[in-house]
């Protein structure tokens, strides 16, 4: 039996850190696993410049703890009004490595997203022609669609049709949860990858409402039915480059998520690596968990893989029922449980 496990240190290719005290708060959870990360521009007010992009990167940095290595890598927030040549300009200086497509209402500060996805095609046929990255919240969000079929339909009414407009696209479909999602990636051309989240490699949807509502266990896009679980960690676990890690960590107050309406968001940052290998191990794909989280999304970005390495034990230890990070209290992703592996 695998006692240990060391792999090169892998980057978080989705996450989110917040801002201000609770920015200060989780970075070092993230920081602490993961070398680069893609940083979410979902902020009060959004990143939507290079000048808000540059502010807040420097932010970032002066928040991780003392002794720790960490690249924030930003994206730009698209909007209706969106400049492609700012983007173009952002990205090609490198403070811009993606831009992060929400459809307006989608989910946490995404009202001030993209109404409809022809408002913005100079934009991202400008994204194209300088290779720059586009990732996609993958959800419609007509009030005449479930919210269980979002993904399937935005991946029918929005995602064939652009990369049909615009085939050049380089397109990460983020924060995956259906098989239809996991079928078209496969099919679609090398431009297109996705992330898998931790949570949505364990828990369907029975997590969020069986035996009463359970708000920490809710996320958007949310949980889907199990044969769709089943679907994901078969695709994470399959070898396939074109789906890599993304936490989609994304911390809210206990009790902004215990509400009448409680937040979207699945905190899983302290122990993603852990969550992952679980699962890795689960499907008895051990040998193949490097690639996923550390080769697979620096080789579609096009970066290097890290040269320093992270190592994980075969040791039990109950996750905390909560931890503190910038003066609020947070419940992380598999709380009250026990995990068979621990980093390092």
């Amino acid at each position: 039996m695998t006692t240990s496990i060391t792999i090169r240190r892998p980057d978080d290719w989705h996450v989110h850190l917040r801002d201000g005290a609770m920015l200060a708060g989780v970075v070092g959870h993230t920081a602490r696993q993961f070398a680069r990360a893609i940083v979410m521009p979902n902020l009060t007010p959004p990143v939507t410049d290079v000048a808000s992009a540059v502010a807040y990167r420097d932010r970032i940095l002066a928040a991780v703890p003392a002794g720790m290595t960490f690249t924030p890598l930003l994206t730009a927030y698209l909007t209706d009004r969106s400049d492609p040549a700012e983007l173009v300009r952002g990205h090609a200086e490198g403070v811009f490595t993606a831009a992060k497509l929400y459809p307006a209402g989608a989910t946490t500060n995404s009202d001030k997203g993209v109404t409809d996805i022809r408002n913005i095609d100079s934009v991202l046929e400008a994204m194209a022609a300088a290779g720059m990255p586009l990732c996609v919240h993958g959800e419609v969000t007509h009030a005449d669609v479930d919210v269980f079929d979002r993904e399937a339909v935005f991946i029918e009414q929005v995602l064939e049709p652009l990369l049909a407009r615009i085939p050049g696209l380089r397109v990460i479909f983020e924060h995956i949860t259906t098989a239809e999602a996991v079928q078209f990636v496969e099919s679609a051309g090398a431009n297109v990858a996705a992330t898998i989240t931790p949570q949505h490699l364990h828990i369907n949807r029975n997590a969020m409402l069986v035996g009463g509502i359970r708000p920490h266990a809710y996320c958007l896009p949310v949980a889907k039915r199990e044969t769709h679980r089943l679907a994901l960690r078969k695709a994470a676990v399959s070898g396939n480059p074109k789906f890599f890690l993304g936490t989609d960590s994304a911390p809210h107050a206990r009790e902004t998520k215990e509400s009448a309406c409680g937040c979207a968001g699945i905190f899983n940052a302290p122990y993603a690596l852990e969550s992952y290998l679980v699962v890795f191990e689960q499907e008895g794909a051990i040998g193949r968990f490097e690639d996923f989280a550390s080769r697979f999304g620096p080789a579609f970005y096009g970066l290097a893989v890290n040269e320093d390495t992270v190592t994980l034990e075969r040791v039990e230890h109950v996750v905390p029922a909560c931890i503190s990070a910038g003066g609020a209290e947070l419940v992380p992703f598999h709380a009250g449980e026990t995990l068979g592996w621990r980093l390092v």
